[in-house]
């Protein structure tokens, strides 16, 4: 299967630094790799309703439903790119991890065995010297990656805080420019 990203922008801003940082990363990819960019805020998930013990799963019917579904079946790489949110992924990216639920239950989908094996990347912007408080954001995917039994391929960090501070910084821009060479291992 030939490599194919997609990358799930989590902020309510757009053209933001996480963007910023995310579009640097991307375009060292190899002109032969697809890329779909979406916007969760221009498609957003409805609050997700767990319906383990009350109802059957169906495959979504909602358009920004169905479309992020498929779009994500059809990655072999899925970048969230989210900015820190108090110390955590942001609200639209949370609620397209929560639908993961109900998704993994959607019959004929096999969403879990579909995912194995793929690889499930981030990328944020802090505003702060402390890469640490970064950490339950890291937690946050590199957990979900593993109960995917998906490739945790790490998260991408710069700093900013104003539109278009990530662009200074020097660091997170040399990272983002072999970001995506690596080679993640299964993590447990």
């Amino acid at each position: 299967m030939n490599r194919s990203f997609l990358f799930l922008l989590g902020s309510s801003r757009s053209d933001g630094n996480t963007e910023a940082l995310a579009r640097q990363a991307a375009e060292q990819l190899p002109a032969d790799v697809e890329q779909r960019w979406l916007s969760l805020a221009e498609h957003p998930l409805p609050d997700f309703e767990d319906l383990r013990h009350d109802a059957e799963h169906v495959r979504p019917t909602g358009d920004d439903a169905a479309l992020l579904l498929d779009a994500t079946l059809a990655a072999t790489d899925i970048v969230i790119a989210s900015p820190l949110y108090w110390y955590s992924v942001s609200a639209p990216v949370k609620r397209y991890l929560d639908h993961w639920s109900g998704w993994l239950r959607t019959p004929g989908v096999d969403f879990r065995a579909s995912l194995a094996g793929r690889t499930l990347w981030g990328v944020t912007v802090l505003a702060g010297p402390d890469p640490e408080t970064a950490d339950p954001l890291v937690g946050t995917l590199r957990s979900s990656a593993a109960y995917m039994e998906m490739r945790f391929g790490g998260v991408l960090l710069g700093n900013g805080s104003q539109p278009g501070d990530v662009l200074n910084d020097t660091d997170a821009l040399t990272r983002a420019k072999t970001f995506f060479d690596a080679d993640p291992a299964l993590r447990p």
